[in-house]
């Protein structure tokens, strides 16, 4: 895997097709197609066709209503540059080497149409945790998530890690993901410290976390 956050994105050449701009736009080059977050294009050079993309058909539909996870998303055809923004956010990019990545829906800008991508449970992740799925991204070729400001890297090989599931941008396929609990019994009569449950990850691989918790977590029911 290469990334500009594990600093081997230069070097080697690369298939083209994803660049910054700046640290907050994404350049995609066309011809070509992309899946895009539904409302990220900012810009374009060119002619481009944006057709609405959903969910990524009826079985990714119903776990997206379901469990409130996965975006929106657009595919987007044609030849020239397109720019694609999401807030102002910074913006992190990956190239997958028949390999996948796990980023939490929200964060998900980009990607390129041959990659494979899915909504799955975390584990351990059951009803008293709310429930928490993650979008995976599969194969070969680019993928952009956003974080709020610059993000930090954790090697979980190091040590067993723990990151609030808000903060949680995207990490390692290869990680085995849990749900640490750390409420206390005063936090029933309104003394707890806000940090009830993290997702825990153990194994070889990394963690994105970026600097804010987000959006609330949408809950099933």
């Amino acid at each position: 895997m290469r990334s500009s956050v594990l600093g081997n994105l230069d070097g080697q050449p690369l298939p083209g097709g994803f660049g910054l701009e700046n640290k907050k736009m994404l350049r995609v080059q066309l011809p070509d197609q992309v899946l895009a977050k539904q409302g990220s294009m900012v810009a374009f050079q060119g002619r481009m066709d944006f057709d609405y993309e959903g969910a990524g058909g009826l079985g990714k539909l119903f776990k997206k209503v379901a469990t409130g996870e996965g975006v929106s998303l657009m595919r987007v055809r044609g030849d020239g540059l397109l720019y694609l923004a999401d807030n102002a956010d910074d913006i992190q990019l990956f190239f997958l080497e028949n390999e996948g990545l796990t980023v939490n829906g929200r964060n998900l800008l980009a990607f390129q149409p041959q990659l494979s991508w899915d909504i799955h449970r975390v584990q351990g992740a059951g009803m008293a945790a709310g429930g928490l799925f993650n979008t995976t991204v599969t194969g070969t070729g680019w993928v952009a998530v956003t974080t709020h400001g610059t993000p930090v890297l954790l090697d979980v090989a190091r040590m067993p890690t723990a990151a609030d599931a808000q903060s949680a941008v995207c990490w390692s396929t290869g990680l085995q993901v849990g749900v640490n609990r750390t409420m206390k019994a005063g936090a029933l009569i309104g003394r707890g410290s806000g940090e009830a449950m993290q997702l825990a990850f153990t194994g070889q691989g990394f963690v994105l976390v970026q600097a804010s918790e987000g959006a609330p977590i949408v809950t099933t029911s």
